[in-house]
């Protein structure tokens, strides 16, 4: 069910509140560009600085705005237990697809932990996406621990942000081939999916929406000589996006193509100049502005 260019949905903001008009605004043009699916309140749909009921109204109104004509796996994770499977069941009663559940950040769990923390929100009847981020959680899953958390029926694949492309290879040795693998990082998905890959939880479709679903239609059907010309147009703006957080870099473009604000929440900032340059000249070079 989930595959190709699922954009992770950035969470629009007007003064500091949520604007639920653009996000419903946003999800109609994703599905008119063809991404394959949307991952509202991960981090760049900031979670970290969302309360409790702005995480679920968003996945509700994501929800309910998709209407099914694109599947949506809702954020859900957190570095406790209970408050991951309270997640899990608020987008479950939601109407979500799925849940995207990373590994606890923080307080550093062993496998042991890792397993019991999965085992948990899985037993919530949601199919369940690991979200391994070692660069943010401090906390690696091996793909052992994940081969044996692939064994419980809602447990359905892992969005991969390693960085590690050797990772898909091993995962599909003890996980199995039909465990799904997603990527987490926008400039390794064509080798992610070339190793076995299905797909990217993708920040850079949020503003290219298109050109990602594109790529991603192309790397699965093999065809990598179109997969590689897209690649070379969305490269600079993979690099860009990425100068200062993500999901800084992904609203200024988008508030350059006059979709959202730029809005972030503290402790983020919005780019610096210098940020906002790179970002223009990689929208250019992508094609998506004129010079």
């Amino acid at each position: 069910m989930f595959k190709g260019s699922l954009p992770a949905l950035v969470t629009p903001f007007a003064n500091g509140q949520l604007d639920l008009e653009t996000l419903k605004k946003l999800v109609e043009w994703h599905v008119a560009q063809g991404s394959h699916g949307l991952v509202p309140v991960g981090t760049t749909g900031e979670s970290p600085t969302l309360s409790h009921e702005e995480h679920d109204i968003v996945v509700e109104t994501v929800v309910k705005t998709a209407a099914g004509r694109i599947p949506v796996i809702a954020g859900a994770g957190s570095n406790s237990t209970a408050e991951a499977v309270r997640l899990v069941e608020a987008a479950k009663a939601a109407g979500a697809d799925a849940a995207l559940v990373v590994t606890p950040y923080y307080n550093k769990p062993t496998q042991r932990g890792l397993l019991a923390h999965f085992h948990a929100v899985a037993e919530c009847g949601l199919p369940i996406v690991i979200y391994n981020i070692p660069g943010r959680s401090v906390v690696d899953m091996s793909p052992q621990t994940m081969g044996e958390l692939a064994r419980h029926p809602m447990i359905v694949g892992v969005k991969d942000a390693t960085g590690d492309l050797s990772r898909v290879a091993k995962q599909r040795i003890h996980c199995g081939t039909d465990f799904l693998q997603l990527s987490g990082e926008d400039a390794t998905a064509l080798g992610f999916n070339a190793h076995g890959g299905r797909g990217c939880i993708s920040v850079t479709a949020n503003v290219a929406p298109k050109l990602c679903a594109e790529f991603q239609e192309a790397t699965l059907k093999g065809r990598y000589d179109t997969a590689l010309d897209l690649l070379d147009r969305l490269m600079p703006l993979h690099e860009a996006i990425f100068l200062e957080p993500g999901v800084a870099g992904a609203k200024y473009a988008m508030s350059v193509l006059g979709l959202c604000r730029d809005e972030v929440r503290s402790p983020l900032t919005t780019p610096l100049e210098g940020t906002r340059l790179a970002i223009k000249d990689a929208l250019r070079h992508a094609g998506l502005i004129g010079h």
